[in-house]
């Protein structure tokens, strides 16, 4: 059956930009490792917002521009760029639909047997794409690498772990 990676929002923004952390900047390293030796699909996802980002819902409740489409801080970090595969997800939000439909896609040409996660932020877009994620695929294993991840606070990414865990996602 086939395995899936995927790679949430290593983007610019998250890891050393608007609203990047020590953290984030921490576990590039091991990301890009996990992506050089997957064996099986690697999928990227960016966060992806427009110029008027302030006026969304979103934007009104986190007023930091950040991941402006076609921006430095939109782009996935140089350190993985090389790994980014036949799709790269444009989400204008936390999770995205459009992940899921794109793996259901993949599931009808091969089984998917595991999907694993990695990335940014544990806390807000890991999760709501490893429940998405949980809630479409019954019968996958679903997990999240902890050491691949970050949160908005070291906290946070705790608190995140804990809940998916809850949700029967493997925490690696």
């Amino acid at each position: 059956m086939k395995k899936v990676l995927v790679v949430v929002d290593m983007q610019n923004d998250f890891i050393d930009g608007a609203l990047g952390t020590a953290e984030a900047v921490s576990i590039v390293p091991y990301v890009r490792a996990r992506a050089e030796s997957f064996s099986g699909d690697v999928i990227f996802t960016r966060d992806t917002h427009e110029n008027g980002y302030l006026s969304t819902q979103e934007g009104k409740k986190l007023p930091v521009p950040h991941c402006i489409y076609g921006t430095h801080g939109w782009e996935i970090c140089d350190a993985l760029a090389p790994f980014v595969g036949k799709a790269v997800i444009n989400k204008p939000t936390f999770g995205s639909y459009e992940l899921v439909e794109l793996l259901k896609e993949m599931d009808k040409r091969e089984k998917i047997g595991e999907i694993e996660l990695v990335g940014l932020c544990t806390d807000i877009c890991v999760i709501s794409n490893a429940l998405l994620i949980k809630a479409a695929f019954l019968d996958a294993e679903v997990s999240v690498d902890s050491q691949g991840c970050a949160g908005v606070t070291p906290s946070s990414h705790n608190n995140a772990l804990e809940a998916m865990k809850m949700c029967q996602i493997t925490i690696k």
